[in-house]
């Protein structure tokens, strides 16, 4: 029988938080919007970059015209910066690389881009083979829809 875990990226594999606060703070300054320190990032995030737009926008601004403006200004610096100061939890990637050696097939499904995610998998694990890596892609749901 062969086992398969899949995990979440953000938050699961790697702290990514202030990579998200950067971008998104780039992307309200860009736009004329106030800014939010990093810490109030931890109340913004889940359910994809699009809902973190969404809460980061003020009140009266949450449109989705002003949505896909942020995420117009977020993804190249995003693309850019994704990885300045996101890193693995500790013992993950041991973790992964124990999973491995035991023949576990591992995944990863992500609300993230799905550009972001594979590039931001193959640049922390390197050495491990995952079965799948999905990010959030057009016209699929975002997680947790089944």
């Amino acid at each position: 029988m062969k086992k398969l875990i899949i995990f979440d990226l953000d938050g699961t594999l790697l702290n990514t938080i202030a990579d998200l606060a950067q971008s998104t703070n780039h992307a309200l300054n860009a736009l004329g919007y106030p800014t939010h320190d990093e810490a109030s990032y931890k109340f913004m995030v889940g359910n994809g970059i699009n809902k973190l737009f969404e809460r980061a926008l003020p009140e009266g601004e949450k449109t989705e015209e002003n949505v896909l403006r942020v995420r117009a200004q977020f993804i190249p610096y995003y693309d850019c910066h994704n990885a300045d100061r996101s890193r693995p939890y500790p013992g993950i990637t041991e973790l992964l690389e124990q999973l491995q050696s035991q023949h576990t097939l591992l995944a990863v499904a992500s609300n993230k881009y799905h550009a972001a995610t594979t590039k931001l998998i193959a640049h922390y694990f390197p050495q491990i083979r995952f079965a799948a890596v999905y990010g959030q892609r057009e016209g699929i749901a975002t997680k947790p829809d089944p």
